[in-house]
Formats: structure tokens, C-alpha cells, sequence
């Protein structure tokens, strides 16, 4: 079966941001670096994530590299997000991941019953990725 992955680019955060992740998420994290695999042209950058993998307990799996200096990054694109949806009996474990996501982010919309009647919000985490979550059939 074919899997959709959030692959995230950054210029040198790539370890703070999928550390983060981890500690949000939990989960197994491989990390590989430029210099292991001989593929960096400037010495500087030997330690910048070439690739990192954090597979979560839950069956997330996100993905970061670092993009050399030699190649351009890409601002983000302001019309995208990351979705985590859970039902109402996931609905302690999806509100550790917000509080997680939320530790020095900004909340866009607060986690609230929404007009279809879930419990919704937004935040942008403390990297500048939007997350939207979203518990289903969440109790009144």
C-alpha cells in the first residue's frame, strides 16, 4: 500500500525541528547527515540532516532535511498544512499533541467545538508549520 508522508525542508533546523516532533509524537527517529554520506560540497555543512524519519506509535511518519546552502529553499507555501484527525476515544492523545505543537507556537483557531459539531483548531508551531487537528464526534 503507497503511504503520503509530510516532507519538511529547512535550511538548519532540520534536527531541533524533528526532535521536536519526536518529543511531541514520540515515536522511532533515524537521523543521516551530509558528511556520512559524503554528500555535502562545503565542510561546513557535514552535520546538517541530509535525511531524518520519525515513524510515531500512532503510524504518523514525517520527514526532514536540511537544504544546502548551494541550493535554494523555497519559502513555504502559506495555503498548506499538516491534518491530524482522531475520533472522540483518541481525544486525550490528540489534545497532548495540540498542547505539544502549541509549546512556543501561536494558536489561529482555538481547539473548540466546531459547527459540524467537532472539536477543531489551528496553530502554527514554533518552525512556522500550520496544524490543523481535529477530534471527531467530540462529547458536548
Amino acid at each position: 500500500m503507497a503511504t503520503l508522508n509530510p516532507y519538511l525542508n529547512f535550511r538548519d533546523t532540520a534536527r531541533e525541528v524533528i526532535e521536536f516532533y519526536r518529543s511531541v509524537f514520540g515515536g522511532e527517529l533515524t537521523i543521516s547527515t551530509f558528511g556520512e554520506f559524503g554528500m555535502t560540497e562545503d565542510p561546513a555543512e557535514a552535520n546538517r540532516v541530509m535525511h531524518s524519519q520519525l515513524t510515531t506509535p500512532a503510524g504518523f511518519t514525517i520527514m526532514a532535511a536540511d537544504t544546502p546552502n548551494h541550493m535554494e529553499l523555497p519559502a513555504a507555501p502559506t495555503a498548506s498544512a499538516i491534518s491530524i484527525s482522531g475520533s472522540a476515544e483518541e481525544s486525550a492523545e490528540l489534545h497532548r499533541y495540540w498542547d505539544g505543537l502549541l509549546d512556543g507556537g501561536t494558536i489561529s483557531v482555538p481547539l473548540e467545538r466546531a459547527p459540524w459539531g467537532d472539536e477543531f483548531g489551528m496553530l502554527d508551531d514554533r518552525f512556522g508549520i500550520s496544524w490543523l487537528v481535529n477530534i471527531g464526534g467530540a462529547a458536548a
